[in-house]
């Protein structure tokens, strides 16, 4: 007589949870070496390709006017020119949404300037012409008392400030948007035998701040 052996349905039921629960162990293992092994992979390609700030120096800084209209409100011309590096070997720039402007101790004195977004490719160097001008602006009632002071020393100092957004390109791939900001100084002779009707200029070359 032979023997039969039958498993009962809660048996079944209970091996089918277990093979079913194995299964989401092995598929949760491998996802989990996936995504440590793709965490480090980025990891090493930051170290590798982590791009250094843009950067820029000041060349020329030319003032072509600078005059109140009334105590209070400016009527202002000013030239600048920069130079702009990049100083990555294997990473390029897009250059989003600048805007340049210049300030005097403190205050805006032009409006700000769109500058033409561009692209700059690995250790690339690029010469930027920025035209500022403001028309009635209001500023401290000192402003021309300043101005005064700083003909008698012979000399006047800007900060001359781009603003703007970038994107950095390794290959094919290209991050988002990341805000910068440049800071330049620029020192102007503006002694006072200057002719009246002459820029004030400076080819000085000073090398700019960069935050990113």
């Amino acid at each position: 007589m032979s023997q039969v052996f039958s498993k009962s349905p809660k048996h079944c039921a209970e091996r089918r949870r277990f093979t079913i629960s194995k299964s989401h162990k092995k598929l949760f293992f491998a996802f989990s070496s996936f995504l440590t092994l793709l965490l480090a992979f980025i990891f090493l390609i930051w170290l590798t390709l982590h791009p250094s700030k843009p950067q820029f120096s000041l060349t020329q800084a030319d003032i072509y006017q600078l005059s109140l209209t009334r105590p209070s409100l400016l009527n202002s011309s000013i030239q600048l020119t920069f130079l702009s590096k990049n100083p990555n070997k294997r990473v390029a720039i897009y250059y989003d949404q600048l805007q340049a402007y210049a300030s005097y101790k403190g205050q805006q004195i032009t409006a700000d300037t769109t500058l033409p977004p561009f692209y700059q490719d690995h250790e690339e160097a690029n010469l930027l012409t920025a035209f500022l001008q403001g028309t009635a602006l209001p500023v401290a009632p000192s402003f021309g008392y300043e101005v005064g002071r700083d003909q008698i020393a012979g000399k006047i100092v800007l900060s001359l400030k781009v603003n703007g957004k970038l994107r950095w390109k390794v290959g094919s791939w290209v991050s988002g948007r990341y805000r910068f900001n440049v800071n330049c100084v620029s020192i102007i002779a503006f002694g006072p035998n200057t002719a009246p009707t002459s820029p004030l200029s400076s080819n000085r070359g000073t090398q700019c701040s960069t935050t990113v």
